[in-house]
């Protein structure tokens, strides 16, 4: 690994290409250009959005006259997935970013609807003119990464973008090995959860705060420092201030250690979520989600910690 001035950099799959380990993600991102900019300042120079975010022209004007330095990653969104319609959404989100090529650029998530191989063919042509420099993929499963991936033909898919932190571990039975195993940068959204209070639900003795009063760090930093310290993962949590993405920032440049890893392993409750649960999670709509989230809030800390 190498270092910039305040986050380390780890390798893109085997690309020889290095990114922050901790991004800036743009998800329910509302508050302009200039928290992304002190983010980048920082040393956070990968930032990561989608044409479904509706954060590409703040994500463009924080880049500007940095554009070289920054990693930008977007998605296309599964609706477009048909060759013609990725071609003109990747102009779109060029143009909103204001650059002349992206990256990274992931699949959303997976529409079986659609053939792979008309979606990877336009992929891959977009890469072989230049406006895309790597191909991703987000929400796949391995099954649905392999059949991308034989659609790309001689390009790699060189991450997976995937929900994983401290209490969700979903991933780490099948995805995360696969992806250790075959070059793919596993790319964690969430890794504070929907929020630290979630996390905070599942450590009922306070490993959480003993540590950050231990090592002088925060909790979300230790949060997302335990999410970068696994083999072959970045992070890309987001905020909504500058304050939180400078703290965000903080989790790089520092590991906690095997001692304290096992601490919040061992004390820290998590899940491995089933297939139906995953499906459940896909495929109900954003608006019915929220208002779970909201409805399960307001419910007492030990109801709460059930159904995280």
């Amino acid at each position: 690994m190498r270092r910039t001035t305040t986050v380390i950099l780890a390798e893109l799959a085997n690309t020889g290409v290095f990114i922050p380990e901790v991004g800036i993600g743009t998800w329910e991102y509302h508050a302009g250009p200039q928290p992304l900019r002190k983010g980048l300042e920082a040393g956070a120079l990968f930032v990561d959005t989608a044409e479904s975010y509706g954060s590409e022209p703040a994500v463009g004007e924080a880049i500007r006259d940095l554009r070289e330095r920054v990693f930008i990653a977007t998605k296309v969104s599964p609706q477009n997935f048909r060759s013609a319609d990725l071609r003109r959404s990747v102009e779109a989100s060029l143009k909103r970013l204001g650059t002349d090529f992206v990256d990274l650029l992931q699949l959303h998530e997976p529409n079986p609807t659609i053939p792979i191989d008309d979606t990877m063919g336009a992929v891959a042509e977009l890469i072989t003119a230049g406006k895309v420099k790597f191909a991703g993929v987000s929400n796949f499963s391995v099954a649905q990464l392999q059949a991308a991936q034989k659609a790309l033909g001689g390009f790699p898919i060189v991450s997976n973008q995937v929900r994983y932190n401290l209490i969700d571990r979903t991933i780490e039975t099948e995805l995360l090995p696969y992806c250790r195993a075959n070059h793919v940068t596993v790319i964690a959204y969430c890794p504070l959860a929907r929020g630290l209070s979630r996390i905070r639900d599942c450590d009922p003795t306070g490993a959480i705060d003993e540590l950050s009063r231990e090592t002088g760090k925060s909790p979300a930093q230790i949060v997302i420092n335990w999410c970068v310290c696994q083999s072959g993962v970045v992070a890309i949590p987001k905020g909504n201030s500058a304050e939180h993405i400078l703290d965000n920032c903080g989790a790089s440049d520092w590991r906690l250690n095997q001692e304290q890893l096992a601490l919040l392993n061992d004390r820290v409750q998590h899940r491995r979520r089933n297939r139906f649960d995953q499906l459940v999670r896909q495929w109900v709509p954003g608006p019915l989600q929220s208002l779970a989230v909201q409805t399960l809030n307001v419910l007492p800390r030990g109801l709460r910690r059930r159904f995280r």
